[in-house]
């Protein structure tokens, strides 16, 4: 058994929630409880919420390699999209 002073008011809505809610302090008390728990075990990451990890993080070929960058580079040069007048 676990006993709580309350200040007067967190008392006051205490009294309050038990006379809207029509039960026990102690069954007021467990609902709380668990529903905090569900709230906090329900709460995803930020990870999750944008769905997951972001695939072009994960790509492979040395994207950050001064070759790889000038190889690409070149490609786009010999189709003309980088042409300057």
């Amino acid at each position: 058994m676990l006993n709580v002073s309350l200040d007067q008011e967190a008392e006051q809505y205490l009294v309050e929630i038990l006379s809207q809610e029509k039960t026990t302090s102690s069954e007021l008390i467990k609902k709380l409880l668990r529903d905090y728990r569900q709230n906090f075990q329900s709460q995803k990451s930020v990870l999750e919420r944008m769905g997951g990890m972001p695939k072009h993080l994960l790509s492979v070929g040395n994207l950050s390699d001064r070759d790889t960058r000038r190889a690409k580079g070149t490609g786009n040069r010999e189709q003309g999209t980088g042409s300057r007048e």
